[in-house]
């Protein structure tokens, strides 16, 4: 079997979920290459060899130019805060590599599409990491969806809410800084029901934005006093889809008792459809069968639903680390068959337009074309 050598950038939560996924996929699915899990790329040289070490990385750098540059790297794996992405994909796409990059794809519009330029004029495959499109419910959701089962869809409502910074002595970490971040709950959290707004119902046309920033000064990590924060706490966004469905977005990290409340409900002419991510194993289904029907709960861990027949009996429930497994697997079928997957940097692009226009929405207090 091949080999193909990976090098990760980022050695903190998306960097360790991804070192699991790339660890785990080839001992649960049959794959066309073997994945080698060659370099992890970090700024400290002691914890980068420390988490490569506890990772399962044969080597640690933190030169991130000089390990693109290697002959022997075949995929470029970006963990990084979104204001790196932008640099490191598009020198990994003039050395020729794969590449694939957490998500929002950029901070910004223009970041974005020329990360999808670059891809596209070196003509390298490319993916974006929209997990929770690979949770076994969700993917039975677009099955459904596509098979007419509900029939016409005439509502979206996407909601993810956490609760981790509502303490207002919470320090300035990074995700709070829009140099770094780009966006607050906005591109970290409401990209996600985004996402899954356009790979279950299509793209969307018009957005209504609200953005909001509850507390504007946080102390700052090392203590040398408090910063200013520049990103929104909370996003919400009404939404006009192509097909005529309407919908809302939502996402906020002041949401005391929500952990990780990533869920959406689907209401279309003939059922409804919901799912929730605290529960990610089940799919809420409701069908039009006459007086006293409602919604049951499916179970999507039977052997005929997605991915599932690569793990565990029926009833034994999967978790948030296999989605990731589930886009490795995905991404390395692709590349086996040198055709794009999805989602890719253009759906990044689009999910990055809808970002803006719920931004532009916001300052102008009017509806925005996408």
């Amino acid at each position: 079997m091949a080999k193909l050598n990976v090098a990760l950038f980022g050695t903190q939560f998306m960097g360790r979920a991804h070192s699991n996924a790339w660890r785990q996929v080839g001992r649960f699915f049959d794959l066309p290459v073997e994945p080698v899990l060659k370099v992890l790329c970090g700024r400290n040289p002691e914890s980068t060899r420390a988490a490569a070490a506890k990772l399962g990385w044969e080597e640690a750098s933190t030169e991130w130019e000089a390990v693109i540059a290697r002959s022997d790297i075949d995929v470029v794996d970006i963990c990084t805060p979104g204001d790196s992405h932008e640099p490191i994909a598009i020198a990994a796409a003039e050395a020729g590599k794969v590449v694939f990059c957490e998500k929002p794809l950029a901070n910004t519009l223009a970041e974005s599409e020329r990360m999808r330029d670059a891809v596209e004029k070196a003509g390298v495959l490319h993916m974006l990491c929209h997990n929770y499109r690979r949770a076994p419910a969700v993917a039975l959701a677009r099955q459904m969806i596509e098979a007419g089962e509900i029939g016409t869809i005439r509502h979206f409502r996407g909601t993810y809410l956490q609760d981790w910074i509502v303490d207002p002595q919470f320090p300035r970490v990074w995700r709070l800084e829009k140099a770094r971040a780009g966006s607050g709950a906005l591109g970290d959290i409401a990209s996600h029901s985004l996402d899954l707004a356009r790979y279950l119902v299509g793209e969307l046309t018009e957005v209504s934005g609200l953005l909001e920033t509850f507390i504007a000064e946080r102390p700052l990590e090392d203590g040398s006093g408090s910063g200013v924060v520049d990103v929104d706490d909370a996003a919400l966004a009404l939404v006009r889809f192509e097909s005529g469905a309407i919908g809302s977005i939502e996402g906020s990290r002041f949401c005391p008792g929500r952990k990780n409340h990533n869920r959406f409900e689907i209401n279309g002419s003939l059922g409804s459809l919901a799912f929730d991510l605290e529960r990610m194993n089940e799919l809420e289904v409701y069908r039009e069968e006459g007086p006293g029907s409602g919604f049951r709960s499916v179970l999507a861990t039977d052997p005929a639903h997605p991915y599932v027949a690569a793990w565990w009996p029926p009833g034994h429930v999967l978790g948030y680390e296999h989605t990731f497994t589930h886009t490795v697997h995905d991404l390395l079928e692709a590349i086996d068959r040198q055709e794009l997957p999805t989602p890719n940097f253009e759906d990044g692009v689009r999910n990055q337009r809808v970002l803006e226009a719920i931004e532009r929405s916001s300052a102008s207090r009017s509806w925005e074309s996408v």
